[in-house]
């Protein structure tokens, strides 16, 4: 099965301020779609809606504060159903090393493409909600193609 694989390394910053971002409602709503709900706990489910486009809930299955988010996709696009989404923390220096991965995709569809390019495009979003305070989350965020 393929996964969408991305790295981004945030200046001055700890692993504990990229967790909090991964983790806590005005962190998510800050860098990927500031219409976010629900419980950031183990066991509880995260709404994460993008206007006509639709959205994603979520269901938290692992964290280990400072190191690592995962969260299984229960709802949303076919493909992302079983999906699994996690978030990697390790210190470099004085940067925030954050390894992406939206793994289980059953093939490489045109859709996970567009999805590549989208969460690079989020992640890059957290990156300067953590280095500057202010991300570009939904719907501020680049617009990349008819699918947005």
């Amino acid at each position: 099965m393929p996964d969408i694989l991305h790295r981004i390394g945030i200046k001055s910053a700890s692993t504990q301020e990229a967790y909090a971002a991964l983790n806590t409602i005005d962190g998510l709503a800050g860098w990927w779609t500031s219409d976010t709900q629900g419980q950031t706990e183990i066991g509880g489910e995260l709404r994460f809606r993008f206007g006509a486009s639709g959205g994603f809930d979520m269901k938290v299955l692992e964290l280990d504060p400072g190191k690592r988010v995962l969260w299984e996709v229960i709802d949303g696009p076919a493909e992302w159903i079983g999906t699994r989404i996690s978030f990697d923390l390790k210190q470099e220096d004085d940067y925030a090393i954050v390894l992406f991965k939206h793994m289980g995709w059953k093939e490489p569809v045109e859709f996970m493409h567009h999805c590549s390019t989208k969460w690079g495009s989020f992640l890059m979003s957290l990156k300067a909600l953590i280095e500057t305070g202010k991300g570009q989350p939904h719907p501020h965020d680049v617009l990349i193609d008819n699918w947005k």
